[in-house]
């Protein structure tokens, strides 16, 4: 069964809404867990597969598990990839919002793979319509996709869009009878925080859990330009999780 109608509506709204509504080099990484290992220990065999703007243009990819990452415009998708994969330049990344605008599809794992990570356009005030209409379709009829991750600025807290997608995506785990994936948040930019820092975590956590009480518990994370990242090794090992690689 498709989402509703006004689902769909909602979450083709978060990609495209009113300034109004915002609150607010090359080289691998050493940083990988132990029990990750086996799945991001060459960070070299991380490589893009393709680029999709519209439905019909989706790739089979042999049947590997996939996850998706949504987010805000310039919440840190990419940086975030990046570190997770083991690369600093296998995905683009820029301070200007808005600049991916398709769903990339990157292999990991050596030929032929262990799994995919799809990375999708930002919602928000520089989203368009169509990147929503792409992504709702891609989450109805992708049967290999098995997680969610949805990327809530640390700084900027739950954003009026970030609830509109984390309400939609939650009622979708809610209504469809033959859903495959599980939803979860990553608080990213944690490093960004002040004196008072436990406290906003603790508000965030709290909003996504009103809003969604399907979404598993969000991982801390931060991915500084310059310093070593963390929660790099929980979302590897939340990715393979739900890939089925790890028990």
């Amino acid at each position: 069964m498709l989402a509703s109608t006004a689902n769909v509506a909602a979450i083709s709204r978060a990609f495209y809404v009113l300034p109004t509504l915002q609150t607010g080099r090359s080289g691998s990484l050493r940083y990988i867990s132990s029990r990750a290992n086996a799945i991001f220990k060459d960070a070299g065999t991380a490589e893009f597969l393709a680029a999709v703007g519209d439905k019909e243009s989706l790739p089979f990819l042999g049947g590997l598990p996939e996850v998706v990452v949504t987010g805000r415009a310039n919440v840190g998708k990419s940086s975030l990839l990046n570190s997770v994969v083991g690369r600093r330049d296998l995905l683009f990344t820029s301070k200007k919002a808005g600049r991916t605008q398709t769903l990339n599809f990157f292999r990991v794992g050596s030929h032929p793979g262990r799994l995919v990570v799809v990375d999708s356009p930002g919602y928000g005030a520089r989203g368009r319509p169509e990147w929503g209409a792409l992504f709702n379709h891609y989450l109805e009829t992708r049967k290999k996709l098995c997680r969610v991750f949805i990327l809530i600025s640390a700084a900027h807290g739950m954003t009026a869009t970030d609830e509109a997608m984390l309400s939609s995506l939650n009622t979708q785990i809610q209504s469809l009878d033959d859903i495959s994936w599980t939803l979860q948040a990553i608080i990213t930019r944690a490093d960004a925080l002040k004196a008072n820092g436990r406290a906003q975590i603790n508000q965030i956590e709290q909003d996504i859990f009103r809003v969604a009480p399907t979404c598993l518990p969000p991982i801390i994370t931060s991915c500084p330009s310059k310093g070593i990242p963390f929660g790099i090794d929980e979302v590897r090992k939340s990715i393979s999780h739900a890939c089925g690689i790890l028990p």
